[in-house]
């Protein structure tokens, strides 16, 4: 017997309907729950609300991927919301878009290796970072407090800057690694 998925729960307890959908699993109050926990988490950290909710939404799903239709009912939320939360995840490289065989709609689709992906286009943005703050000590003169708080700022981004390149670089061994690893023999 295939399992019925499960919308969440409204906010007085009461299950909604069923979710359709192209994956395997139900949508349970339980991953609903897991969906808003963890998107409460990334707003806290930084990222909009929706795109933080879209995000756990698509990384919970076992496809990765969904329409927005589909993530638009799983989240009991309108097709609208989501599109502006798609467009700042693609942006920042955490999502991205795929045209469905045959369709005009789109899937958005979380990859496996996402957040390398997103960190590894992090350093651009450093590099940008750095030179802004250059600038700006040039312009207000490194001896005043606030060229003494954007030297320590440019201070603290290069040395971000040689750290993550080391953090990818062992990232990346140990992927690696782990993928010439044989398998357990599990008979």
């Amino acid at each position: 017997m295939q399992e019925e998925r499960m919308a969440p729960r409204t906010e007085s307890g009461a299950a909604g309907g069923a979710v359709p959908g192209e994956t395997e699993g139900p949508w349970t109050p339980e991953i609903a729950a897991f969906v808003e926990r963890f998107a409460g988490d990334l707003t806290d950290a930084g990222i909009q609300r929706m795109a933080s909710r879209v995000f756990a939404c698509l990384l919970i799903e076992d496809s990765g991927a969904l329409t927005s239709a589909e993530i638009a009912e799983r989240l009991r939320v309108s097709s609208g919301a989501i599109s502006g939360a798609v467009s700042y995840l693609s942006q920042v490289h955490l999502v991205s878009r795929e045209r469905q065989p045959g369709t005009r709609r789109e899937r958005y689709r979380v990859h496996q290796d996402t957040w390398h992906q997103a960190m590894s286009n992090r350093e651009p943005v450093l590099n940008r970072w750095i030179a802004s703050l250059r600038h700006g000590i040039e312009v207000v003169g490194p001896d005043t407090p606030a060229g003494r708080r954007l030297s320590e700022t440019l201070e603290f981004m290069e040395f971000m800057r040689v750290e993550f390149q080391e953090v990818m670089r062992r990232w990346d061994a140990r992927r690696a690694a782990a993928s010439a690893e044989p398998a357990e023999d599990t008979r």
